[in-house]
Parts: structure tokens; sequence; C-alpha cells
């Protein structure tokens, strides 16, 4: 089983110009649906200070909704928009921050994933790039092109907030099939605006947000991306089947001043392209030149999208990647979700204190 020494790698400081954090630790974004009239309350905030006290190195909160009535689905889920919900937020930081740690929120737009009729805005129709499901099928019409301008505007409203808040930095969500994702996607992405096209035209709608948002946090502030191949509804999905199209689908994003990628894959251990065993985290820093977080049932023995429970598990394959420099930052999800203890606990080399993930954790703030 793992050992202080062994984990070594993991609880070296991180420093950019930007960011400076005690270890490379990085709670992973969970949706947990705790936030009644979808307002972060005081349970929220004591759930995201006990990570803090027990050494997570930057917290990343759930996904939180940008201003936009089709942002979230659920009356639990946490909005960033709103005089309550912000100051919901601002006890979050306050909390997080009075227990030593760092923290960003998620940028969140569900888009197409979201059905007619869900919570909180029941009226309110989903919104994707062509009006198609993430199985190709029509629901509604394309949103024009200024109603996608006016989606940016939501995210940089999002952020100049994220920023007035105190936040540390702020986490876009461009991953899993959610809103961003759609338009990278060519299966959802049939527009013929500066928003469609090939694989690299496809990315302007997720470089206008990184744009407006630097806008409103300035140069100084961290601007954290995170992108998938998988989808929801298709974990074989790519949107880049080679590193060289990776090199491609990035570039425009790094152009415009992405600082960090979160690139988000359901097991950290599983090569992304034939040939090389670099994850894609790996890739992507090799590719990029910019620091990266790797996630994907770390510390786990089950692939987190089965929510059935998983044991625990060695972290040395991850630990020796991490210290090849492979990849910078490690996001912990489920492991994270059972224990709040657990990056102080592989740390103290108390490995065999671990709690393994079980689905009731879904059910309550640990």
């Amino acid at each position: 089983m793992t050992n202080q020494t062994t984990t070594k790698p993991l609880f070296e400081t991180f420093s950019m110009d930007k960011l400076q954090l005690p270890n490379r630790t990085v709670m992973a974004p969970m949706t947990r649906g705790f936030s009644p009239g979808n307002v972060p309350n005081e349970d929220v905030a004591a759930y995201y200070r006990r990570r803090a006290e027990n050494e997570v190195g930057l917290i990343i909160t759930e996904g939180t909704g940008i201003n936009h009535p089709a942002s979230v689905s659920g009356a639990g889920i946490p909005v960033f928009h709103g005089e309550k919900a912000l100051e919901g937020w601002a006890d979050v930081v306050e909390q997080v921050h009075e227990a030593g740690g760092k923290i960003a929120p998620q940028l969140w737009h569900v888009g197409m994933t979201r059905k007619k009729g869900d919570l909180p805005n029941e009226e309110a129709e989903p919104v994707g790039p062509s009006g198609l499901s993430l199985d190709g099928e029509k629901v509604n019409e394309a949103p024009s092109t200024e109603e996608v301008e006016a989606l940016v505007e939501a995210y940089a409203q999002a952020a100049k907030d994220a920023k007035r808040l105190g936040f540390d930095a702020i986490e876009i969500h461009g991953a899993h099939g959610y809103l961003i994702d759609q338009f990278f996607w060519e299966n959802t992405n049939k527009r013929t605006d500066r928003y469609g096209g090939d694989l690299v035209e496809r990315t302007q709608f997720a470089v206008e947000i990184v744009e407006a948002c630097r806008r409103e946090v300035g140069e100084d502030f961290p601007i954290i991306f995170r992108f998938s191949q998988w989808k929801m509804n298709d974990f074989q999905a790519k949107l880049a089947t080679t590193p060289d199209e990776l090199e491609r689908f990035l570039q425009p994003l790094i152009d415009v001043g992405v600082d960090i990628f979160h690139c988000s894959t359901r097991r950290y251990w599983e090569p992304e392209f034939e040939g090389s065993d670099l994850n894609l985290a790996g890739w992507t820093k090799k590719l990029s030149g910019k620091p990266v977080i790797s996630v994907g049932s770390v510390g786990l023995d089950g692939v987190f999208t089965d929510f059935s429970g998983a044991g625990t598990s060695s972290l040395d394959g991850l630990v020796e990647k991490l210290d090849r420099d492979e990849f910078d930052l490690v996001a912990i999800g489920r492991s994270l979700l059972m224990d709040p203890a657990w990056v102080k606990k592989v740390h103290e080399g108390r490995v065999n204190d671990l709690l393994a993930f079980n689905k009731e954790a879904l059910k309550k703030l640990y």
C-alpha cells in the first residue's frame, strides 16, 4: 500500500505566477444538490471548509449555474447569480479562507442535457448550439447568434462576481457533453455562423467565453478550463482522435489565455492515444506547455461514472506519473466525498484509515 515516502510528490508546492498552492491536490467539482432554492447554505460552506481544514490544495466547487434560466436542472443545484446565492458563495469563500484553503467556482451551463419542465425554471427551454440532444435528436430551434453572445456575457458576469467575492480562480466547465462541450462536438453543433464549422471553428464559443471572462477578471486572475473527450451519453466519444487534432483544438484556448487545463478522464491511468502511455492531461501539458490537472478514479478501484461504490487502491502509479511531470495537479473526486480528511490521511501515511467510497455518500454532506 502507498506510504508517506512514495506520496512525497503529491505534497510538493505548486507555483505559477497567478496561483500558489501548498500541494498538488485538488478537490474535483462534484454536483451535490444540497443547495435549497439554488442557494448554497451554511451546510454547503461547512462541507467545503472541512476539505480546506484537511489540506486540500485547491477546492473546485460543484458546478454552479450562470445567469440564464436554463443553466441548471434541479432545485437543489446552486447558481452563481442573484443576491441570495452570491451571499451564500461569499460565505463559502470566507469559510474556506479561514481554514487556510483556496477555492474556485466551476461556472456551468448544462445545455441540452436539461429536460423541458426541469426546476428551477420549469418554463425555460433547454439551450444548445443547434437545438439537438446529445443523441442528435431535434428538441427545439437553435439560438440566434445574439442569444449565443448573451450566454458568453453571462459567463463573464459570473467571472466578475467570482473575483469580487474573493475566489482564488474560476473554472469554466467545458466537459462531459454540457453546453460548451456541445459547441465543441460535431454531433451537436451543426451551426453555420461563426460558432460552427470544423474542430477549430467549433472552439469559438469557448474562446469568446475565456476572452470575456479575462476582460472582467484582469490578467492576474487564474482561469482554469475543464474539457473531456467523453460525454455523459457516450464514454467512447472523441473530440480529438490524434495528438495533432488535440493540439489544433487546444491552440485557440491557449491563445486567449487559459492558465490551467483540467483534463477530465474516467480513469487517469489510461493512455489517451496509441503509441504513448501519456493520459489526456499528459498530452495536453506536452502540447500546450500549460499546467494541467489530471483526474479520474484517483484512489479507487472503480470507475467514477459507476456510482455503486468502490474500494481504495494504491496511489503508486499516480505518484509516478506526477513525479515524471506528466501532469501538475491531481483532482480527487469520490474519495473526498466520503472522507473529508482523505488528503491529510495520505500526507500522514495513514492509508489504512482511508474510507472507501460508498454510494450512501451521495445522500449527505460528509
